[in-house]
């Protein structure tokens, strides 16, 4: 009967001591759950208003039995996986300060935006005077272009092709254009009949234009009528034909009449002063000896005037002709 007592106080001992174990043992996890639960809830974890902070699960306590199974670590039952990806993809969408600082910068500060003046147009001389020399070449043409370059002027020469046949005056002739002058035709004869009456005067400019064209290697297409436009080119058949042949015409808008004063050079330079009136003119002068003598004086006047020398350019051709013909 004791020995009974006895191992029925044994069993009863040895499930005491399994209770108090298993009792420590809860005791242990919940402090543990516990912990863990604290330490999440304590984590700054930044929000935003288009996502929310997620929140660790609550774990629950597994239910008390006799016979306690086992219990998985709570490393495993950790939420810390649920929390991080939610950390990162706000922590990548949340822009630096220098990002900041650049995206507010950047549109202000532009090189289009500090340019806001408008570009500066050259501009263009006010007072321009072409100076045209008719009847070359001559044997006065070289000291024309010597008097032409000292002042640093151009101007344009309409030549006769009787004169351009003239080997020795061709040299002039190339140094003209190589100056920067320009050479434009004058017809072959210089005869009134022969021109207006007779109608040879598309004919003659043609041959006039190649022989430049010879000599020089340029490409003209402008020409003075002898004796000017009026009344030679009064019918249009004849102007017809230069507009056909691509032709253009310069006639002038103060003649110097240097022609008919020979020896009297302040007289040609009293005419040219005294027809001075608009801020583009064409100057009708001639290689005469009189004429060079009087173009110096000529030069300084336009430039106390404030004229610049223009020469003609085919590219930027105006009208200019007795007719008013807008096609020459």
């Amino acid at each position: 009967m004791n020995t009974l007592h006895q191992q029925v106080g044994k069993k009863r001992r040895k499930l005491k001591k399994r209770y108090f174990l298993l009792l420590i043992f809860l005791l242990v996890l919940s402090g543990t759950v516990l912990f863990v639960g604290t330490s999440y809830s304590f984590r700054e974890v930044p929000s935003t208003p288009d996502q929310p902070v997620t929140k660790p699960a609550p774990t629950e306590t597994p239910p008390s039995t006799d016979q306690p199974e086992p219990i998985t670590p709570p490393e495993e039952s950790s939420p810390e996986p649920e929390i991080f990806p939610t950390i990162e993809s706000d922590e990548t969408e949340t822009p630096t300060e220098e990002e900041t600082e650049i995206s507010s910068e950047g549109p202000t500060e532009t090189p289009a935006e500090e340019n806001t003046e408008p570009p500066v147009e050259e501009e263009k001389p006010e007072k321009v005077v072409y100076l045209t020399f008719d009847d070359g070449p001559s044997k006065w043409t070289e000291q024309f272009l010597d008097v032409l370059a000292a002042h640093d002027a151009k101007a344009t020469f309409f030549m006769q092709g009787s004169n351009l046949k003239k080997e020795h005056l061709q040299e002039s002739v190339k140094r003209a254009t190589q100056e920067g002058h320009y050479i434009g035709g004058h017809s072959m004869t210089h005869n009134y009949q022969a021109l207006y009456t007779n109608q040879q005067f598309v004919p003659e400019m043609i041959e006039t234009l190649d022989l430049i064209h010879k000599i020089t290697g340029t490409t003209p297409s402008l020409v003075r009528p002898p004796y000017g436009s009026a009344p030679g080119l009064n019918g249009g058949q004849i102007r017809k034909q230069l507009a056909d042949a691509h032709i253009k015409i310069w006639d002038w808008t103060i003649d110097s009449h240097d022609w008919e004063l020979p020896g009297n050079p302040s007289q040609i330079v009293q005419n040219i002063k005294r027809d001075t009136t608009s801020d583009k003119e064409i100057v009708l002068m001639h290689e005469k000896s009189q004429t060079l003598e009087a173009l110096p004086e000529v030069l300084n006047f336009f430039k106390d005037q404030g004229y610049v020398f223009g020469v003609y350019n085919d590219a930027s051709h105006f009208v200019m002709n007795f007719q008013n013909d807008a096609a020459l």
